[in-house]
């Protein structure tokens, strides 16, 4: 995208625009009304997207979200009043299938792992490219998650330590994994690549790879990112979910 830093100006956001017959259909939630013009503008030139509704605020962007049912919302992690990541959350209630993608100028570790957990589908950069923001709508939209790094280790590993120290739950489940597959569940979960899996359980990376797609299968997700989140979501240690 390569946008400039705009300036906060308290305007209010754009009327709301009836969508064409088969386009893709996105919200824009940004307190900065200027960031918010470019982004449509952005949007808009491909001819797949439309932008039918900006919000000036989280709380706007909730009763747009449920009111318009978007394919896409484009939420801004920092807004003042209801941020991004609590109207993540809410948008995540009252309008589940919606698939909620935070924008951010910056975002640490922890804010991405928040997002995440919370029900973000994708977390995209300010400063990325005009290419890789349509990249991450594509494969949001088409169901996986888009975390704009090449290097997603150091999330896996958050999202291990806070599984580890989340309370335990009397409920378990295996979601109809076998042992061995469960235990390829934490060697993921643990950040370990196809040969460390390998090397670890003293079997081929083909088995491996023959494991994780039994186990995506079972457990409805499509890349090792999804099953960590998967995994974190239901509390998963000591070989089992809880």
């Amino acid at each position: 995208m390569h946008l400039a830093t705009p300036v906060r100006e308290a305007r209010s956001s754009a009327p709301i625009v009836q969508p064409r017959v088969g386009a893709i259909t996105v919200l824009i939630a940004d307190d900065h009304a200027l960031f918010r013009e470019a982004l449509r503008q952005l949007v808009d030139t491909h001819p797949d997207f439309q932008v039918i509704a900006e919000a000036s605020d989280g709380r706007e962007a909730v009763r747009l979200a449920a009111a318009l049912k978007p394919t896409v919302a484009l939420l801004d992690l920092h807004m003042p009043g209801m941020g991004g990541l609590e109207a993540l959350a809410e948008i995540a209630r009252v309008q589940p299938e919606v698939r909620s993608v935070i924008v951010a100028a910056e975002a640490s570790d922890a804010e991405v792992v928040d997002a995440l957990q919370i029900g973000a589908r994708g977390i995209v950069m300010k400063h990325s490219s005009t290419e890789l923001l349509f990249k991450s709508l594509r494969m949001v939209i088409a169901g996986q998650y888009w975390v704009g790094r090449e290097c997603v280790a150091e999330l896996i590993q958050q999202m291990r330590v806070r599984q580890v120290e989340a309370p335990a739950d009397e409920k378990q489940g295996s979601f109809g994994l076998t042992p061995r597959e469960l235990e390829l569940v934490g060697t993921v979960v643990a950040g370990c690549s196809n040969d460390d899996i390998a090397r670890q359980l003293k079997i081929s990376t083909k088995t491996v790879k023959h494991h994780l797609t039994n186990i995506f299968t079972k457990t409805g997700v499509s890349n090792r990112l999804e099953l960590a989140l998967f995994a974190v979501q239901h509390r998963f240690r000591s070989g089992r979910f809880c």
